[in-house]
């Protein structure tokens, strides 16, 4: 079974190259291994925590979007929204909030530091808090929830959300979940990047707040150049041996470099390659892999409908999966339809007799493990792989429900032996006109 893994980025502000090393790179690497389930998408209701600039939010979204694609993400094989758009997020939201304490809330890190500021600055200990920023491990644990992602690559400062996630889904499973079918799998934090904290220009965690950062893919090779150039060294003239470990520049050479580049590179800063000759070689190695990357990001700047385009598709994606399981966890909390009425219920029972003969059929095996078939008059067409509960099989069968054949490509079923693609197509079809 494929194992699902989530990221998502704030979209405040525009892209530097430490969030390239340390989140987008990773990322699409491992969207392209077989055996992952990637989620990412674009966190643009935690933007209106701290930022109440609509241009700049929007311009970030859509700059975020175009970096991710312009970086080489397939949407094709991912999962790829704008929180946004799923509107299944934040009605998990309120579940998890009405199950989640005010007093684990309380330690959050960044609730913390603002009290902490107010109160030194003598004021109101929640003069700068918004219900946005409090509940914000809240939202996150929606997010990562919701698709019960099994990985979240976060940084170091993010791993008590990670784990405030963890205990909002077994709050959840304890109140609502039968013992055997917890609603919510417990995510796992997981490292991005090898290079966790890329320095910046000062040396510090490169950070807009501390305005030491290496542009992206803005204001393309000039602005690049000029960032490295104010990367702070010390005076050692060209011929004097210099200390890699004492600027930047061999830690941003290393993030994209080989090992045996890099141990180069630091042999040549220890027999005296000057510093400004260094910078302009940190220059040539970054941009040959980001360079190529730009005139694809351009061309998406300059063509939003494009990015439109493949954020709806992926939201469309994504509701299939969330739509069916919030209906599953509002039912478990009571917010259930009453008795149908009897009309609705007449058209429901003969909607049933006309396709009758064609239906998913989900079962356990002997191994534990969950399977659904697609049966048509009584032959079988399509086997699924075993999954490890019943609900990660329900959610394969709504998708190709409402998706029809564009998720039977994705999802992971083998075609019985006598079964044809027409025989195959025709179900589907049958299904979904239901």
């Amino acid at each position: 079974m494929k194992k699902r893994v989530l990221t998502g980025i704030n979209t405040t502000g525009t892209l530097h190259i430490g969030n390239y090393v340390g989140a987008i790179r990773p990322a699409i690497q491992d969207s392209r291994n077989p055996d992952v389930e990637s989620f990412l998408f674009l966190a643009d209701l935690h933007a209106l925590i701290k930022c109440q600039d609509p241009a700049r939010i929007e311009r970030s979204r859509m700059q975020i979007a175009a970096t991710w694609l312009a970086c080489g993400l397939d949407p094709e094989r991912v999962v790829f929204y704008r929180q946004s758009d799923i509107p299944e997020i934040p009605t998990l939201n309120w579940l998890l909030s009405c199950v989640m304490s005010k007093g684990l809330l309380n330690r959050a890190h960044a609730y913390k530091a603002k009290v902490d500021a107010a109160v030194a600055a003598g004021r109101d200990p929640d003069a700068d808090v918004s219900m946005g920023l409090f509940c914000y491990p809240v939202l996150m644990a929606a997010d990562i929830l919701m698709f019960n992602a099994n990985e979240v690559p976060v940084g170091h400062d993010q791993i008590q959300h990670l784990e405030m996630a963890r205990e909002a889904a077994q709050r959840f499973n304890n109140l609502y979940a039968p013992a055997d079918k917890p609603f919510f799998v417990l995510p796992q934090a997981t490292g991005g990047s090898d290079v966790e904290v890329l320095p910046g220009l000062d040396g510090r965690k490169m950070s807009k707040s501390y305005n030491n950062v290496i542009p992206l893919f803005e204001g393309g090779r000039k602005a690049l150049d000029e960032a490295i150039a104010r990367i702070v060294t010390d005076s050692r003239l060209p011929g004097e041996p210099k200390d890699p470990d004492s600027s930047s520049l061999a830690v941003l050479y290393q993030a994209f470099a080989t090992a045996e580049e890099t141990a180069a590179f630091r042999q040549e800063l220890c027999d005296g390659l000057g510093w400004g000759d260094a910078k302009k070689r940190l220059a040539e190695k970054i941009d040959a892999e980001i360079g190529p990357m730009r005139m694809r990001y351009e061309e998406l700047m300059a063509h939003p409908e494009k990015l439109e385009e493949i954020l709806q598709a992926g939201a469309k994606k994504a509701r299939a999966i969330a739509t069916p399981f919030l209906a599953d966890l509002m039912h478990a909390v009571g917010l259930k339809s009453f008795t149908t009425a009897p009309a609705a219920e007449g058209k429901k029972k003969k909607a049933k007799k006309a396709g009758a003969d064609t239906l998913f059929k989900q079962y356990r095996e002997a191994d534990g493990l969950f399977y659904f078939k697609l049966v048509a008059a009584g032959k079988e067409l399509l086997i699924s792989s075993g999954f490890e509960s019943g609900r990660d099989a329900g959610q394969w069968i709504g998708r190709i429900k409402t998706e029809g054949l564009d998720a039977l490509a994705q999802a992971p079923v083998t075609k019985c032996t006598d079964a044809t693609d027409t025989e195959i197509s025709e179900a589907i079809n049958r299904l979904q006109a239901e």
